[in-house]
């Protein structure tokens, strides 16, 4: 079951992490990936920022143990980043994830995450389906902000 269930977590990592490069290529031009409008506090490219910095740290750097270090405040901070740098980002992410969780002992998908990141303890399983959630999350909000600005 968890090698199953690991196995499909990678497929849908990879296909959201694809789609979030096909929204950043999408964006009508570089200054629009950053563009505030209205009420929308984050731009897509503080998401796309904030999705990697995410995935790398929880599942690269905790799990994988490859040494990542986050920087949150600045995922929300950076301003202006070029676009080939996002595409760059996602890529990484892409191949951090899918090379942790196929390295990934498949007995230990059960036990409890590393982290107690809410202050309890949850198991990898929860935490993992957590991250894959957060990750589709935040895509459509990318979506939504990029459909909003390319109708202006």
């Amino acid at each position: 079951m968890e090698e199953g269930f690991l196995t499909s977590l990678i497929t849908l990592f990879d296909r959201d992490l694809s789609k979030l490069e096909e929204e950043i290529k999408l964006y009508p031009s570089e200054e629009s990936v950053w563009t505030i409008q209205s009420d929308i506090k984050n731009s897509g490219g503080t998401l796309c920022l904030h999705l990697c910095g995410n995935l790398q740290h929880f599942i690269g750097a905790v799990l994988g143990q490859n040494g990542y270090a986050r920087n949150r405040e600045e995922e929300f901070a950076a301003r202006n980043v070029a676009r080939h740098i996002l595409l760059d980002e996602i890529i990484k992410t892409r191949q951090t994830v899918k090379h942790v969780l196929l390295n990934f002992n498949p007995e230990q998908v059960g036990s409890d995450y590393p982290l107690q990141v809410w202050g309890y303890p949850v198991t990898t399983t929860f935490f993992l389906m957590h991250l894959a959630g957060h990750l589709n999350y935040h895509l459509g909000q990318v979506n939504y902000h990029r459909r909003i600005l390319s109708a202006n």
